[in-house]
């Protein structure tokens, strides 16, 4: 089945589906250094650098497209408009830019389509925007569901929470989301993840390196896939001031837990907050710094964090260091995508999930 990526960044969601069987035809973003990402683990997909809030990028789209069907539109539009953390208007234009995807789904009329936001937006406004982006879809034949799923449910381990709409064309049925695969017991955890990776004590590492040891858990066979070869393991440089102050912190710990004194310029819910290795992360953010290795006295790598997000060694990042960070953070868990995708072919080829 063929698909296109709207606001696809690095691609995650796309990757996803790409595991599942489908062929990405196009992932549009307007990040060049995301698409230059995309395009590097996407082969076949055309990365097209493009303004979805212009009319014109839909001639472009068509002109990649060329004729072909498009079976499913996947979205990841822009959270900040919606985001708990930001300032949130009604008429912020970032908050219509799910247009952009209503318009896609107009013109294309595929069979499906998922779009991801933020929780946030179910309750934003009393639900008005969730409840117009629902009635536009109805509009269009599409049978609409949206639901907030944990990506820890489905093997990611990552405590991430997103809102997911899925639309099917009502001649083909109803939406239906991915059964949990995992539960608080045994979700899987940071150590189960990331521990076979270099320490990255005594030196920050590079860019194309090598593993030093095996995979210790099934996790780890599973990212590493045939990977032999590591890529965006490069620790950073804290000052010794900022590597005593983590030192300070217990696993699982935040600025809570440091003694009266340190640390006093971060005073807000996740500052200086230390995994736990025997849990899930917290929400991989876009690299501020806040979040710290369980064991070792520095922020997560790219890849640690990428690995978290459920994305495979494979899987290279390209782009400045802070480029790398914002793109991880801003995926959706490629792991998450891929049950998606596998609930939404079951749908459309009438199985279940």
């Amino acid at each position: 089945m063929n698909a296109i990526d709207l606001f696809a960044g690095c691609g995650g969601l796309s990757r996803g589906f790409m595991d599942a069987g489908f062929q990405i035809i196009v992932g549009v973003d307007n990040d060049q250094a995301a698409l230059d990402t995309f395009a590097r683990n996407h082969i076949g997909a055309v990365a097209l650098k493009a303004d979805l809030s212009n009319p014109q990028t839909f001639d472009l789209i068509r002109n990649v497209v060329s004729g072909r069907s498009i079976d499913v539109i996947i979205a990841g539009p822009p959270c900040q408009g919606f985001s708990l953390t930001g300032p949130r208007h009604f008429d912020d234009k970032r908050n219509k830019l799910y247009l952009a995807v209503f318009d896609a789904v107009k013109e294309y009329h595929p069979k499906g389509f998922i779009i991801e936001n933020v929780p946030g937006m179910a309750t934003l406004y009393n639900g008005q925007i969730k409840n117009e982006i629902l009635s536009k879809f109805e509009s269009l034949g599409y049978n609409v569901k949206c639901q907030i799923l944990c990506a820890a449910d489905y093997g990611v381990p990552q405590i991430r929470h997103r809102l997911i709409f899925m639309g099917v064309k009502k001649d083909i049925g109803y939406p239906h989301f991915p059964s949990a695969l995992f539960s608080p017991a045994n979700y899987r955890t940071c150590r189960e993840a990331i521990s076979d990776l270099p320490s990255r004590i005594n030196d920050i590492g590079k860019e194309v390196d090598s593993y030093s040891s095996d995979p210790k858990t099934d996790y780890q066979k599973l990212m590493r896939k045939a990977s032999s070869v590591l890529f965006n393991h490069v620790a950073a440089k804290h000052s010794q001031m900022v590597q005593n102050t983590i030192a300070l912190v217990p696993e699982g710990g935040n600025y809570k837990d440091l003694p009266a004194g340190w640390g006093e310029s971060r005073k807000f819910h996740v500052a200086w907050t230390r995994y736990h290795g025997d849990k899930p992360s917290n929400t991989i953010d876009t690299g501020h710094r806040n979040h710290f290795h369980y064991e070792y006295n520095r922020i997560p790598t790219v890849r640690e964090n990428a690995r978290l997000q459920s994305f495979t060694d494979d899987f290279v990042f390209l782009g400045t260091r802070t480029q790398q960070n914002r793109q991880v953070g801003n995926a959706v868990p490629p792991l998450l995508g891929y049950y998606l995708a596998l609930s939404l072919r079951a749908i459309i080829e009438g199985g279940n999930d």
